[in-house]
């Protein structure tokens, strides 16, 4: 059995902040050339990974402020992934890095102030399903976090590691069944005890198993739950089949399944 980790509402939204807002400061005084910096997305650059982040905050927006917009908005999507992507990196290669920044900025601060109105169990639409409000902004700060770890590695810029990856972490292991039922995998009955080491040494735990276990560094395990890295990578330590099956197709992000 799975226990969120998170039930502070208002701290949730202060990290979700907190997280564009770094992200933020990093991008905010590059230079042009920095922009089209490659990214390890393969074919993105510095500005293909913000220009996602404001394209799905904008979506976002949409969810919270209008549902039925969003629903048609996410029908046209799924019809043609293909052309989504596509039509998002269109969007946001006709702008400058400026601009899209800018773009950025002004659709997070929306989903943030509408975030602020909600009670956390309240259901939001979204691309997997209704969510509660709680899950849709730690959703936020996933990918904020994943595509800024991208952003990072382009600009070869390091920043801190805090204890908001609890959050990514938490959704990680909370989308177990996601990650196979996106690989067309039947889900087994058993769970997996996960344990790992946060940024300040405090020990974050999940799951009851006494064979199936992952353990290791949170940051390690955040990076391959947001397919940044593959376990072979790190130093998480696997045991058990269920263990081992479940990491190589853990997925904490919506979408079809990542390479």
């Amino acid at each position: 059995m799975y226990v969120s980790a998170v039930v502070d509402y208002p701290g949730l939204l202060a990290d979700l902040d907190a997280e564009e807002t770094e992200l933020d400061a990093i991008v905010a005084g590059i230079d042009d050339d920095a922009w089209l910096a490659p990214t390890p997305a393969a074919g993105w650059d510095v500005r293909d990974s913000i220009a996602h982040l404001a394209y799905s905050e904008e979506l976002a927006a949409t969810a919270l402020s209008d549902p039925e917009a969003f629903q048609e908005r996410l029908r046209a999507m799924l019809a043609d992934l293909r052309a989504t992507e596509e039509g998002m990196l269109r969007e946001g290669r006709a702008r400058p890095g400026r601009e899209v920044l800018g773009w950025w900025r002004a659709e997070r601060r929306r989903v943030l102030e509408n975030l602020r109105g909600r009670e956390p169990s309240e259901r939001v639409a979204w691309i997997t399903g209704p969510m509660s409000a709680v899950s849709f902004a730690t959703a936020r700060l996933m990918e904020t976090w994943a595509h800024g770890q991208d952003v990072l590695e382009a600009l070869g810029v390091s920043r801190a590691r805090t204890a908001r990856l609890r959050h990514v972490a938490d959704l990680g292991v909370r989308t177990r069944p996601f990650s196979y039922a996106v690989h067309g995998r039947t889900l087994p009955d058993r769970d997996v005890r996960v344990e790992l080491v946060g940024p300040d040494g405090d020990c974050w735990e999940w799951g009851e198993s006494t064979t199936d276990t992952i353990r290791g560094d949170a940051l390690d395990f955040c990076l391959v739950v947001t397919r940044r890295r593959r376990p072979a990578e790190t130093a998480l330590e696997v045991r058990g089949p269920l263990a081992r099956e479940w990491i190589d197709i853990a997925q904490a992000f919506a979408g079809p399944p990542a390479t």
